[in-house]
């Protein structure tokens, strides 16, 4: 009988713990180059919501390895999230190095956790030789659980309930693991997921950020790969409705700063749906750097989706299309103006009641991510919009866009959630980017500049269309509601939670058009 193409795999690390893997080969003789993933979730699924199956990969001529992360699957020891990674990935790397179906040659791909654990290495002896991280970013607070002082409110929970009942499935626990995937799926997960982490998983990296301070960087952890890492090739991988895209824009100016032969692709997906993904490209820029084969043209650089049509385009993070609107209005919420160069004295004043708390919809954090139609949630009057002409000629919006304004409460908390969307002829109010600062504390009530910074964007805007900023004072379940009273919220409504006035003051508002990179 052949030998299978599919095996299984032990590494017994230096403190004796077992690290089991799968490992795909191809057909013939090897040694070959190898593809490594390590992941949380169980090796069996190899990502394969967002990647080709690793039997795909090894067609291409690479030993493929799925590797079950120390206290996952069936990996021994105990899960301590990215904090342990580094050494279980640098033990990996060495060990798959001498083994006698590797040529020597490894990659190491991914996304999300997987993307990140490609990035944690405890030296630079034994690093990859080239990297395709996809979706994920090196600051915990930053490109992992929070943005404008909130936190990712149903997606933090979502996933720290996901690694929670995984942690009940290996325990044995199956009442657990029912109890935690029920409340996910009827939604009571948004108000009693703190509770639920606390019973099932305590101790979890998950719960430890839903416990710390997002406004400070104290008590976080942002990872710092060894300098040598940033030469390696990369090819790094975002999507403009994913969290996590700022994480990715960060690793491509560190990389690119340090001479680093980067590729990056940012595509019009979210966080799951890569509408068909990269693999192709993947599977060349592999064979490139680990088999010497280069492609018949060199690869672009940088290449960006445009949101609407799909069309890639060579576009790099550090331009952009610059304008700047100012924001003016009578005084009435729903009919303010964005303009090209004029400006307004005006104050607009809107109405946060919690009974009836905005919701948030699509966007980079919602759990249906993606672009959606907001006209109902703008035709509230507790939200400000502000709109421009119809445009007379297409349009393209690309970069960061940000908002400065000030503003003041009459309660000691308030937040600002901002969208910016596209009013076609047809009615349709297209959500594009979405945006969150928190302000809590005495500051509050005092009128001062703020500002929001919302999802980097690549986008055309047909003639006949127009622009609108809207502002909204709560954007459940995406972020927790603010009570109100200057503490730090922890979950939806509750009886305590304060009717909030904020007052926006116009006279030197303005909406603008940043680099994504190199912005502020």
């Amino acid at each position: 009988m052949p030998e299978s193409p599919v095996i299984q795999e032990q590494l017994r690390c230096s403190d004796g713990t077992a690290l089991k893997s799968t490992l795909w080969k191809p057909e013939g003789q090897g040694p070959w180059p190898c593809l490594l993933m390590r992941q949380p979730y169980g090796r069996a699924i190899a990502s394969t919501v967002t990647y080709a199956h690793p039997s795909w990969y090894a067609k291409g001529g690479f030993a493929v390895l799925v590797q079950d992360v120390r206290g996952r699957g069936d990996s021994e020891g105990e899960f301590l999230g990215f904090q342990q990674e580094a050494s279980d990935t640098t033990a990996t790397l060495r060990w798959i190095r001498q083994q006698p179906w590797c040529n020597g040659k490894v990659g190491t791909y991914g996304f999300s956790y997987q993307g990140l654990s490609q990035l944690l290495v405890s030296g630079s002896e034994h690093l990859p030789d080239a990297l395709a991280p996809a979706m994920c970013g090196l600051d915990e607070r930053l490109h992992w659980a929070s943005e404008g002082g909130c936190h990712w409110w149903a997606l933090g929970l979502g996933w720290a309930l996901q690694l929670a009942a995984q942690r009940c499935q290996r325990q044995g626990d199956g009442q657990g693991w029912i109890e935690i995937r029920r409340s996910l799926e009827n939604g009571s997960f948004l108000h009693d997921g703190l509770a639920l982490l606390e019973r099932f998983d305590p101790m979890g990296m998950g719960l430890r950020w839903l416990n710390s301070d997002p406004e400070r960087p104290e008590g976080w952890i942002r990872y710092e790969p060894p300098e040598e890492l940033w030469q390696r090739p990369m090819l790094l991988i975002g999507g403009w409705h994913d969290p996590h895209l700022r994480g990715v824009l960060d690793l491509w100016r560190r990389s690119t700063a340090a001479g680093g032969s980067s590729l990056l692709r940012i595509g019009a997906w979210s966080h799951l749906n890569w509408q068909g993904g990269l693999d192709q490209l993947q599977l060349e820029f592999f064979q490139e750097h680990l088999c010497g084969r280069g492609p018949a043209e060199p690869l672009p650089a940088t290449q960006l989706m445009e949101m609407g049509s799909g069309a890639w385009q060579q576009r790099s993070p550090r331009e952009c299309s610059g304008q700047r609107w100012s924001l003016a209005s009578n005084g009435l919420a729903a009919e303010g103006r964005l303009c090209l160069g004029a400006s307004s004295t005006s104050e607009v004043v809107i109405v946060h009641d919690p009974w009836r708390a905005m919701g948030g919809r699509g966007g980079h954090l919602g759990l249906d991510a993606g672009p959606v139609d907001r006209r109902d949630l703008d035709g509230r009057t507790d939200v400000a919009c502000f709109t421009t002409a119809r445009f007379d000629r297409p349009t393209e919006l690309f970069g960061q866009p940000q908002l400065e304004l000030e503003a003041a409460s009459d309660q000691p908390g308030f937040d600002l959630c901002v969208a910016l969307s596209l009013c076609h002829g047809d009615g349709r109010i297209e959500q594009l980017s979405t945006g969150f600062s928190r302000v809590l504390g005495a500051s509050a009530q005092v009128s001062q500049r703020r500002t929001v910074s919302l999802q980097p964007l690549l986008v055309n805007v047909e003639a006949g269309c127009a622009l609108r900023l809207s502002i909204a004072l709560a954007a459940w379940p995406q972020i927790a509601v603010n009570p109100g009273d200057g503490s730090q919220p922890r979950s939806g409504v509750g009886p305590n939670h304060r009717v909030i006035t904020v007052s926006l003051q116009l006279s030197s508002a303005a909406l603008s058009i940043l680099p994504m990179v190199g912005a502020n």
